[in-house]
């Protein structure tokens, strides 16, 4: 099995789950060793690696650039994918259950794509983003289709405070009828981080309601962060 791909099967996820349902996120260290992370930069400038190329600012997404993978992905991203979606599915399933939502998602991450494509959602998501200084991205949320999964994960690839700084990871939280609560992140060059793509449940005095969250990216003050995006649904366009 794929060196990564062994790592993520090992890690304490039964903490990992735990943090997931106390906060709605959680950071795993070094899941990507730094030749990996180079390799990754590296490939950014391999055209045949992509399906599209978006300019943030001409959309008003923020300013910076990414570009989304095409099919088949790269053996690295897609073990990573196969790998971490079955450790996720149970978490995801958990909360479709403590809110009441008709969803169960299966135990697979190709059964779930096949859900994706007899909805007509085939294109790949998984996507590498390079902000330089100034660069920032608004917050937003990954959904991609009406079959999406509630959970997705960033790799950090470059070293904060060396490689650029700024540049936080920001998860905005909205409780019902209260105020938003904004969490900064700083993960380290290798590092995971599993986080709810639009909403958690949280458990209130009359049971469990729905949070909805948000991510973006804080302006770079210096340097180039990027990182790779790994969704686990498929999308329309």
């Amino acid at each position: 099995m794929h060196t990564t791909a062994s790592k993520i099967n090992n890690l304490p996820w039964e903490g990992i789950t735990e943090e997931m349902h106390e906060k709605g996120f959680a950071i795993i260290p070094n899941v990507l060793t730094n030749e990996e992370c180079e390799a990754l930069k590296n490939d950014y400038a391999n055209p045949s690696l992509y399906r599209k190329t978006v300019v943030m600012e001409r959309y008003r997404f923020g300013l910076g650039e990414y570009k989304y993978f095409q099919y088949p992905l790269p053996d690295l991203i897609q073990n990573i994918r196969t790998a971490l979606y079955p450790k996720l599915a149970p978490i995801a399933n958990a909360w479709m259950k403590v809110l009441n939502i008709d969803t169960r998602f299966p135990e697979t991450h190709p059964e779930l794509l096949k859900q994706c494509h007899a909805n007509n959602q085939v294109k790949a998501t998984v996507l590498i983003l390079k902000y330089s200084k100034s660069g920032f991205n608004t917050l937003h949320q990954d959904l991609y289709g009406d079959v999406y999964f509630p959970i997705q994960s960033v790799l950090f690839l470059n070293q904060p405070e060396e490689d650029f700084t700024g540049g936080e990871f920001v998860l905005t939280q909205q409780t019902p009828r209260a105020q938003s609560k904004a969490i900064v992140l700083k993960p380290n060059k290798g590092d995971l981080l599993v986080f709810t793509t639009n909403f958690r449940p949280v458990k209130g005095s009359k049971g469990y309601y729905r949070v909805a969250m948000k991510h973006g990216v804080s302006e770079i003050h210096s340097g180039e962060r990027h990182t790779l995006g790994i969704i686990f649904h498929d999308a329309l366009s």
